[in-house]
């Protein structure tokens, strides 16, 4: 921990400058909002299978892309990470330490989020409370998944931003409903088996066994993706 907080600190101030905290803030408030509204306008009642549409599908993601694109790749861009290279740490420290901020961000803002979704729908006379508490810790878990990802996409390319939206949009969200196969690599509907288990609903596309299996292999691959890359990234530049 010693050797990996100076990674932490900076990683932190990297990702927390003012207009990309409340950028992400924002987002996360929308599923809120859009139930707040849904409740004052008498609309229809709020179903636990609509936190995946509001919440697992589109928020997560795209904050996890934010994050973990910007926790490494920002860093890799400027040309900044040569210092960070040159110091006495292990590759793979680096990459988990990153890792593990932008994921603790994602989770601080996603995870009140969908508890907050689920007390509003529940005044809206919905009850969710549990199905919130369920698809929250589930959540945690695919910030987990997310962020590693896009972290790792990162270490590969400076497009990482565009190829992770192109990889949410295409893969988690349309080849996933075409190609039923495609949803057991996916962090979404990995994500979704966790959540349905947590909450108390029937099985989705994965069973929650083979959701956890998903995630976990997603986040120890990825981070062993980064780590081969950044070692590589340092071999080239004493060449």
């Amino acid at each position: 921990m010693i050797a990996r907080a100076p990674v932490v600190a900076v990683t932190l101030r990297a990702l927390l400058d003012r207009k990309r905290t409340w950028l992400m803030v924002g987002l996360a408030a929308i599923p809120v909002l859009l139930v707040g509204l849904a409740v004052m306008l008498s609309e229809a009642r709020i179903e636990a299978e609509d936190f995946d549409d509001m919440i697992i599908a589109t928020v997560l993601p795209l904050i996890a892309l934010v994050f973990g694109t910007s926790a490494l790749g920002s860093e890799l861009e400027e040309g900044t990470i040569v210092y960070l290279l040159a110091k006495p740490v292990r590759r793979a420290r680096i990459v988990l330490a990153k890792a593990v901020v932008a994921a603790a961000l994602t989770a601080a803002l996603i995870v009140p989020a969908t508890l907050l979704t689920g007390i509003v729908a529940t005044i809206g006379g919905s009850d969710l409370v549990e199905a919130a508490v369920g698809y929250a810790l589930a959540a945690l878990v695919g910030a987990a998944a997310y962020t590693v990802v896009f972290l790792a996409i990162s270490s590969f390319t400076r497009w990482a931003l565009a190829v992770g939206l192109v990889y949410v949009l295409l893969w988690e969200g349309i080849l996933a409903d075409l190609l039923p196969g495609s949803s057991t690599f996916s962090v979404r509907q990995g994500t979704l088996a966790v959540a349905r288990e947590l909450s108390g609903e029937l099985p989705g596309a994965i069973e929650f066994g083979q959701g956890l299996i998903v995630l976990a292999v997603v986040i120890v691959g990825g981070i062993a993706l980064a780590t081969w890359r950044m070692s590589r990234y340092q071999l080239r530049g004493g060449d």
